[in-house]
């Protein structure tokens, strides 16, 4: 079995302004991407068995605005195979109504932020009742660290060091740090090193094959294949493009000297087991 930490569902182009649509074209320049989450597109290009986090996403700073019933109604169609996360954007009035409508009404059992998309910190005073909301009902977190094409988010907030405070005030909640923090991968690595609670995925990455190289090397040499979860940014790439790029970067190796990424690691990373490790295996 394979699970997918990061999947995302919308309405496109419905919950992006004309403004978020146009600078998204900086994603992946060498492909235009179709932002369209066709649910039968993502089942046509993933294993049977795939187990899928999905969620929106809310940031108004940078036009997006995903209804969180949006992901609820995904989670329905299919609910052996998906589980659904809700959003907050903590900059806007209602966010904690909302929170907790997520989960208590909709069923969601996560929360996906974003902090750059919508100009927050993670350590931000004005998040605390989430963390203790989420500390109290089991739910994981997932949060977007790392680069961004939209040019208002801003970069000082996407640093994956700022979850520190956080992971020590509430270690029993489970995060991941999405995308490594590229380009931000090193520190990424020592924050998840640290905190038993915090994990980081390796969604979006692997169209950048000498980058998630180097980037995967540092997580053998410090040691923490472990906390490495598989996702994939759908729709921006797809599960078996993914597996795919991952398995292939030792390829691009021979003829050097270069370090071998360890072949089992890889595999246990693929097949790795995250929604027990996130508390999300019972139904």
């Amino acid at each position: 079995m394979i699970v997918d930490v990061h999947s995302h569902t919308w309405n496109f182009p419905q919950d992006f302004s004309s403004d978020f649509i146009r600078q998204a074209g900086r994603a992946r320049p060498d492909l235009k991407v179709d932002l369209s989450t066709s649910y039968d597109a993502y089942r046509n290009s993933s294993p049977h068995d795939t187990r899928t986090i999905v969620f929106g996403g809310k940031a108004r700073l940078s036009g997006l605005w995903v209804d969180d019933k949006t992901v609820a109604k995904l989670v329905q169609a299919d609910p052996e195979r998906l589980i659904g996360f809700l959003s907050v954007d903590p900059t806007q009035d209602g966010w904690e109504r909302e929170m907790r409508d997520g989960r208590e009404v909709l069923g969601l059992r996560g929360i996906k932020l974003m902090p750059m998309y919508a100009g927050f910190s993670p350590e931000d005073e004005r998040l605390a009742p989430l963390w203790c909301y989420a500390e109290t009902h089991g739910l994981p977190v997932l949060l977007h660290t790392g680069t961004t094409f939209i040019s208002q988010a801003p970069l000082a907030f996407t640093l994956p060091r700022l979850i520190e405070p956080v992971a020590l005030r509430h270690p029993s909640v489970k995060i991941i740090l999405a995308h490594m923090g590229h380009p931000y991968e090193g520190e990424c690595i020592v924050t998840i090193r640290k905190h038993q609670n915090v994990f980081a995925d390796v969604s979006a990455l692997h169209y950048r094959p000498w980058q998630l190289y180097n980037s995967l090397m540092l997580a053998q040499e410090y040691g923490v294949w472990n906390k490495l979860l598989f996702g994939t940014d759908f729709p921006f790439t797809t599960v078996n493009a993914s597996v795919d790029g991952i398995r292939k970067l030792n390829g691009m190796l021979e003829g050097t000297a270069l370090p071998r990424l360890d072949p089992l690691q890889i595999e246990a990373m693929i097949h790795r087991d995250s929604l027990s490790l996130l508390g999300l295996n019972q139904t």
